[in-house]
């Protein structure tokens, strides 16, 4: 059974950043059963992730350019039901906010018949490129963000 949230809302906080991507179930990403493995729905959370992020600013390229680092620290995955050879599924992301130097993403993968196949959920933590020490304050990148998140802009 899926909680109903991952984190827990910062009052007063918007609506999370969401983005959506569908695709196929392919040949290499099944077992013998035709059923998705299990290892790949990590995968399956980055091709989500990472469109969110180029959506909010926080790209790779702008990490990089702002002597960022963004590695995952908290990884969880709630199987549902399977995703099946060549059928169609969704994956949605969601960007939930938080006043920390952290990003906290949920993801839902429905199948196209709407069921619940997948959620979980990623935590990020910022950190120098430099030292690979961890950001306490929120980084520039993140405020510029948070901005457009507020105004509900995209980069």
């Amino acid at each position: 059974m899926r909680k109903k949230s991952y984190f827990k809302e910062e009052p007063g906080a918007p609506a999370p950043w969401t983005y959506s991507v569908q695709r196929r179930a392919r040949f290499g990403e099944v077992d013998a059963m035709a059923v998705m493995w299990h290892g790949h729905y990590a995968i399956l959370f980055e091709e989500a992730s990472t469109e969110l992020r180029r959506e909010c600013g926080l790209t790779y390229e702008a990490f990089f350019e702002a002597g960022l680092r963004a590695p995952v620290v908290q990884l969880h995955v709630d199987y549902h039901h399977s995703l099946f050879l060549d059928k169609l599924f969704t994956i949605t992301a969601a960007l939930v906010w938080t006043e920390a130097a952290r990003l906290n993403i949920t993801y839902e993968i429905r199948r196209d018949d709407g069921i619940l196949a997948a959620s979980g959920y990623t935590v990020q933590l910022f950190t120098s490129a430099a030292t690979g020490e961890t950001c306490f304050t929120v980084p520039e990148l993140l405020q510029r963000c948070h901005e457009r998140w507020k105004a509900r802009e995209t980069a």
